[in-house]
């Protein structure tokens, strides 16, 4: 069986005020064309379909636009809730895919069956099981007493977790019996090891905040969203994130946006194809004082399509005109200065007054309060991070200072 696993797309994302429609539209029409010429027999969005759970009606009008091309296509389509969509959104129109071939699976149930999906053929025939797991809330798989301690909590949540999972995979070789088919499971979490981007919102479950990979059953093929990076989890191909169709922050940048193509049977392992995806908006982060960042805007002059710009500027002194003078150097140019910042001072200040110091002068209170300094925690949702993280770090130390 062939299958295209893709994730994360955020339909009708507003990138500092900017539309991703066109984008969104090009990657759509582009994996038509990639699930046509590989033949492929099932398309699966590991979650985060829309960007908020109350998507405008171009994101909707791009969603729907796809489902009805897969419907007149010889290839199946399974569809993830993720922790940005609504699940009440997204089974509104849940009897309506059905009747066009699209398997939703918008949030787990105590109902196993109803996240299994059996794929077949043109002919038919069953070719491959999926054990749909959407972006599983609390609400969904948590069982907890009030009495517990937090470890205790974080370790029976990723017990429910890990025993979801072997439920439904217990079922699925159940559907399998004696016949050869692969099982494909599905998931949209954060997984021990894995490299986030500043796009992605720190996603925990109740008090778990990654899930370790050797809990995940042994299915034949583990397709994973959240993560905007594809990368392959715990060094086994068969467990990976395909990453996020397009660049959702400039740090996202530098690297290749994939959709991974699996060939994938009960026989042998996996075998993992990545189709780099073109780039639809160009985008660049540039950084340096004011004068190379007018040397640096120069590689932009020939260029046919308008490129989105982060620009850092690096400066001793307070700028005070700095967003004027950074128009001024872009005026002429086909580029849009989406983020305009200025270097942070502050890490390399520190080091500078502190470069004396050792560790053993340090409490860990220290060593932790210095480190967290050096970044920014600007806006209301960082601000909760910021207090999230300290919560963390002291209950962390409090654990750890018990057992000594």
């Amino acid at each position: 069986m062939r299958l295209l696993h893709t994730s994360d797309w955020h339909l009708g994302q507003y990138f500092y005020g900017k539309s991703r429609a066109q984008e969104h539209n090009a990657f759509i029409d582009w994996l038509l064309s990639q699930i046509v010429d590989n033949k492929v027999d099932a398309l699966i969005v590991a979650g985060d379909l829309f960007d908020t759970g109350t998507p405008p009606s171009y994101a909707r009008a791009i969603y729907n636009r796809l489902v009805t091309a897969m419907s007149k296509l010889d290839c199946q389509l399974v569809l993830l809730g993720g922790n940005h969509d609504s699940v009440a959104v997204l089974n509104e129109s849940k009897a309506l895919l059905a009747e066009l071939g699209t398997h939703l699976t918008a949030n787990a149930s105590d109902d196993i069956d109803s996240q299994l999906v059996e794929l077949t053929n043109s002919s038919g025939e069953a070719i491959g099981i999926v054990c749909a797991v959407p972006y599983l809330r609390p609400r969904d798989i948590q069982r907890s007493s009030a009495d517990q301690s937090a470890s205790d909590k974080q370790l029976q949540l990723q017990l429910q977790i890990a025993e979801h999972y072997q439920q439904l995979f217990a079922a699925a070789q159940q559907i399998k019996a004696d016949r050869a088919l692969p099982i494909i499971a599905t998931g949209h979490l954060t997984t021990v090891g894995a490299s986030s981007s500043d796009s992605v919102r720190d996603l925990y479950i109740g008090t778990l905040d990654a899930f370790p990979a050797s809990a995940f059953p042994p299915a034949d093929y583990v397709a994973l969203g959240h993560i905007h990076r594809s990368q392959i989890i715990g060094g086994n191909n068969s467990i990976r994130y395909s990453g996020s169709p397009i660049p959702l922050s400039f740090d996202e940048l530098g690297s290749d946006k994939k959709v991974l193509l699996v060939d994938v049977d009960a026989e042998q392992p996996a075998v993992v194809t990545e189709l780099v995806i073109p780039t639809f908006q160009p985008m660049a982060l540039i950084k340096g004082d004011l004068a190379d960042i007018e040397q640096q805007l120069q590689q932009f002059t020939a260029a046919e399509q308008i490129t989105w710009l982060d620009i850092e500027v690096q400066s001793e002194s307070y700028l005070s005109d700095l967003q004027g003078r950074i128009e001024t150097l872009c005026q002429e140019l086909p580029v849009e200065a989406l983020l305009v910042r200025r270097q942070r001072l502050l890490q390399r200040d520190n080091l500078s007054q502190q470069h004396n110091e050792t560790l053993a002068e340090l409490s860990v209170n220290d060593v932790f309060a210095r480190r967290l300094a050096q970044e920014q925690f600007e806006g209301e949702h960082n601000q909760q991070r910021k207090q999230r993280i300290e919560q963390h770090f002291a209950a962390t130390l409090a654990q750890l200072e018990q057992t000594q």
